[in-house]
């Protein structure tokens, strides 16, 4: 099976995570999406980060009733802080049957070249990317490219958490049964 790897934070998953995930899965020759709840980005600080069993849990609420999409946990398994890398090799002894790729932003494509091991990730998987406004499809790499529109909203994980922490009501931002379990629990306050 040919699976795509949606690695993120997911602090906490919105729409536009579920829109990329939906088109990656349905309008590509990928047969799954996997979210990746990474549970620590070595490119973010970790502080202000909801529990990442939660994250997890809003990521599953997100996309439960959607066939090609998953969300997972192996990062949680693994050393960290999390690096593709690692986490695509284990897959790949653990999962032999399956071919990954990995989907991700432009503006993600533009630092691939300061990720880990970043000569041998490209060697090892292709890349199914969405252009985000203001970042070209390009990198110094040799990497499979595979460019996938995508509608794109402007929302982020940050302007949810400052809504939230303001009282501000986050409808359609998330689904529906994100906000939800944010909403019961007092997430980000």
């Amino acid at each position: 099976m040919k699976i795509g790897l949606y690695f993120g934070s997911f602090n906490p998953i919105h729409t536009g995570h579920c829109i990329v995930a939906h088109q990656m899965a349905y309008q590509t020759d990928l047969q799954q999406v996997w979210l990746v709840v990474s549970p620590q980005n070595p490119f973010k600080p970790s502080n202000g980060l909801l529990n990442e069993y939660h994250r997890l849990h809003l990521a599953k609420l997100a996309i439960q009733g959607i066939d090609r999409l998953r969300a997972t946990d192996i990062e949680f398994h693994l050393p960290r802080p999390s690096y593709t890398i690692d986490t695509l090799i284990y897959l790949e002894e653990k999962f032999p049957q399956h071919e990954f790729s990995v989907v991700m932003g432009s503006d993600g494509l533009q630092n691939l070249h300061k990720w880990k091991n970043a000569e041998t990730l490209v060697q090892r998987t292709d890349f199914y990317v969405y252009p985000r406004p203001g970042f070209p499809l390009s990198t110094s790499l040799k990497a499979n490219i595979t460019a996938v529109n995508a509608p794109l909203l402007d929302i982020s994980a940050t302007f949810i958490r400052d809504q939230i922490k303001a009282g501000n009501d986050i409808h359609y931002l998330v689904p529906e049964p994100v906000r939800e379990e944010i909403e019961k629990n007092g997430y980000y306050r």
